[in-house]
């Protein structure tokens, strides 16, 4: 990795600029667009999956794409002041995103599971692993038609993935951290997994 002197301020700007770009409302913006208040509705959960249900794929589709985008932005900022795309800085905003995502400020920290934010993010950082594991949640989901499946096998692979594909310690740690705060947050899901009563996509 090069070492590159950063400064401090524009540092603390990037990660809080990343944690407030995580925050963005995408799914309560986009359902509301469809008359609906998804944090009130469905699962309650404002996300993808719960829009899909609610509203259909084209509203869904829409909240996928700018929560990855949300991911994305944040891990390219990160990437850009360390001038090299697979660094700690790039992994600090991509968390930073995911964790406004899933514990927003300015929503009483109740947010969303951060898949499609961190899946975002990989693509900027990892973008080969990352399209794999985004057909195999493709798969698995029309498969099983449980959008969780599909999220809960990508995140316990990612880590995993990037360590067959020659990553680094740090970043092997640093997944495994983020997979693991993405599990807890599906709890919940893997919960009605087991009692077959988690709603389908």
């Amino acid at each position: 990795m090069i070492a590159v002197e950063m400064n401090p301020a524009v540092v603390v700007g990037a990660i809080l600029f990343s944690y407030f770009l995580g925050t963005f409302p995408s799914a309560i913006m986009v359902a509301k667009r469809g008359g609906i208040d998804v944090t009130a509705a469905g699962s309650r959960n404002p996300g993808t999956s719960n829009v899909v249900r609610l509203l259909g794929w084209k509203y869904g589709a829409v909240v996928f794409a700018l929560d990855m985008g949300k991911g994305a932005l944040a891990a390219a900022i990160g990437g850009a002041i360390a001038r090299q795309q697979v660094s700690v800085m790039a992994y600090v905003c991509l968390a930073a995103a995911v964790i406004g995502h899933t514990f927003p400020v300015t929503r009483k920290f109740k947010g969303g599971k951060g898949v499609a934010t961190g899946g975002g993010a990989m693509f900027v950082v990892h973008p080969l692993i990352s399209l794999v594991l985004f057909l195999s949640w493709f798969a698995i989901r029309k498969i099983g038609k449980a959008s969780s499946v599909g999220s809960l096998t990508i995140t316990i692979a990612l880590p995993i993935a990037v360590a067959l594909g020659g990553g680094q310690p740090w970043e092997i740690a640093a997944l495994s951290v983020l997979a693991l705060l993405i599990v807890i947050r599906h709890l919940g899901n893997i919960q009605r997994l087991r009692t077959k009563q988690e709603p389908t996509v």
